[in-house]
């Protein structure tokens, strides 16, 4: 039978991380009351990752891929879903800060909807910078789209409505690419609570000015693309 959902994995230099998670990761979907797949997502690290996760989760039901070059999350989640074979499609990063139980949460949301969003509950302390990134870049995507954003975390939505080939963003902008299409196209969608973890090792590589800037500039390339 086939999975009920795909569960896209994708990591950038993780390795120091990887096993704590992947560990914690299986350990939930063997119990898991749902049919599941992974796709594991290597996006072009320059260290061990895809060899600890190659190590940890089981073949079976598992798919390895691996960009040669880091090219975004957003082209992550987009050579992930390609791949997957599952009733709904859901994203989670190798750093360990959201629990594999969200998963579950986001399942158990699903009927009636094709799309369910999460929001942090409860979040690590996050400093004055990325809460005013944060902020700005909702006030960005409410000016320019009009849409008031409910989706801060990981997301479920069925694979046949994820189609990579109308997604334009390669980068950390098409975690809000997804729900803003969800929201102009008025896709039956479901909210839940979700936890954010602190990471377990190394610095976060999208919450910084850069990253900020190219996500201004896919929103507002989004609006006049459609």
């Amino acid at each position: 039978m086939k999975p009920e959902v795909s569960i896209v994995l994708f990591v950038f230099n993780e390795e120091a991380n990887l096993e704590r998670v992947l560990t914690e990761l299986v350990e939930y979907l063997d119990a898991a009351p749902f049919r599941w797949e992974l796709i594991f997502v290597d996006d072009g690290s320059a260290d061990k990752s895809l060899h600890v996760a190659r190590s940890i989760l089981p073949s079976a039901k598992t798919r390895f891929t691996r960009h040669e070059t880091n090219r975004g999350i957003g082209a992550a989640l987009k050579t992930g879903a390609a791949l997957a074979e599952g009733e709904y499609l859901t994203f989670l990063p190798g750093d360990g800060q959201l629990p594999p139980e969200t998963i579950g949460r986001l399942f158990a949301a699903r009927e009636g909807a094709d799309l369910v969003t999460s929001v942090y509950e409860s979040r690590r302390k996050d400093g004055p910078l990325r809460k005013l990134l944060s902020a700005g870049v909702r006030a960005l995507i409410f000016a320019v789209h009009g849409v008031s954003m409910e989706s801060d975390g990981p997301y479920l939505i069925r694979r046949t409505l994820f189609d990579p080939a109308q997604l334009g963003s390669d980068s950390f902008f098409l975690n809000f690419e997804v729900p803003i299409r969800a929201s102009a196209s008025k896709m039956a969608s479901r909210v839940v609570p979700a936890d954010c973890r602190p990471r377990l090792g190394g610095r976060s590589k999208t919450a910084n000015l850069k990253t900020t800037a190219r996500v201004a500039l896919d929103l507002i390339a989004l609006r006049f693309r459609g």
